[in-house]
């Protein structure tokens, strides 16, 4: 893996750039925001099938996203932020000493994508609902519990430099948005999968947008996948109609909601993975075939640019 050391700009969303540049978000107010009232989404997760009801709460200025593991005893609080993330497979998790919250990452694009800096999210149980394998339970939430502007200037960590992370011939890059955008491209290869194959999507990221063409966009994987997750014992509960899974022809007893609607899943998935570098985000990113490992290697450097520190606390 590539791993320069550049640097990111990290300030208000409208405090004057270096030089005669001023920083405009575009998209969401320059205040920072919450929530206007609790909202629950009750599901089941994907890989343990174990019933879970989150609520997502209204949080005062400089929170950030926080989740709450009610069932512990006592109550443990874990920031979403990248020093707080876990490796899992084919998922994102945080952790705080013995308790983590896992498949993180549909919530956490969400609340980025709709503009929520602050926000608790209280769980009784370690893993987020899966519903559907897309966002749309999220989406659908924010928007019932509609969105409250706090007072205080909302932080974005503006790329200010050219960051390159690679793996494996998987790659992600952020460089400087000339407009002070968050955009996101995704590279999909599938050369194994036909009915898959190549799929490419630019995405700038606005809630409409968001709610309209990403969030709707469904978890997938091969069918020799599939079976090799169910003889682990994870995901045994969840049927092809409950996510998409690829035969050589095409979804099994599914059908797309998009032709695109894998690479634009893995926009999603990389929407969440970003967002926890813990500010709203100004940059182009690019991903090449990354995942969630490659997603969160680059995030830990807009972390430490943007000047967060990078140390992670014991329960």
């Amino acid at each position: 893996m590539d791993s320069p050391h550049p640097t990111t700009e990290s300030r208000s969303a409208s405090a004057p750039s270096t030089g005669k540049r001023r920083v405009q978000t575009n998209v969401w107010p320059e205040h920072q925001q919450t929530l206007k009232r609790a909202v629950r989404v009750v599901g089941r997760g994907y890989f343990t099938g174990e019933e879970v009801t989150v609520e997502l709460r209204p949080a005062p200025a400089g929170t950030g996203i926080v989740f709450v593991r009610e069932d512990c005893h006592p109550h443990v609080r874990i920031p979403a932020r990248i020093d707080y993330r876990v490796d899992d497979m084919r998922r994102t998790t945080v952790a705080r000493g013995s308790a983590r919250v896992e498949m993180i990452e549909h919530a956490m694009a969400s609340l980025a994508a709709m503009g929520i800096d602050n926000c608790e999210l209280a769980i009784d149980r370690p893993e987020m609902p899966a519903g559907d394998g897309s966002a749309l339970d999220f989406v659908l939430a924010i928007s019932r519990a509609g969105i409250h502007p706090l007072r205080e200037r909302a932080d974005v960590c503006v790329v200010g430099s050219r960051l390159h992370v690679e793996r494996e011939g998987a790659s992600l890059t952020a460089e400087p948005h000339p407009e002070g955008r968050w955009e996101v491209r995704y590279d999909l290869a599938y050369d194994h999968a036909p009915a898959i194959g190549r799929q490419s999507l630019t995405f700038q990221v606005a809630p409409q947008r968001f709610a309209c063409e990403i969030a709707p966009a469904r978890s997938f994987l091969l069918e020799q996948e599939a079976r090799w997750l169910r003889s682990q014992g994870l995901g045994c509960h969840v049927t092809p109609q409950e996510v998409l899974v690829f035969a050589d022809t095409g979804p099994i007893d599914n059908e797309l909601r998009f032709d695109d609607e894998c690479v634009r899943h893995k926009l999603l998935d990389l929407i969440g993975d970003l967002s926890l570098c813990g500010r709203r985000l100004a940059g182009r990113f690019h991903a090449c075939r990354s995942g969630h490992q490659l997603n969160g290697a680059l995030t830990v450097h807009l972390a430490q640019c943007s000047g967060h520190a990078m140390q992670r606390c014991s329960a």
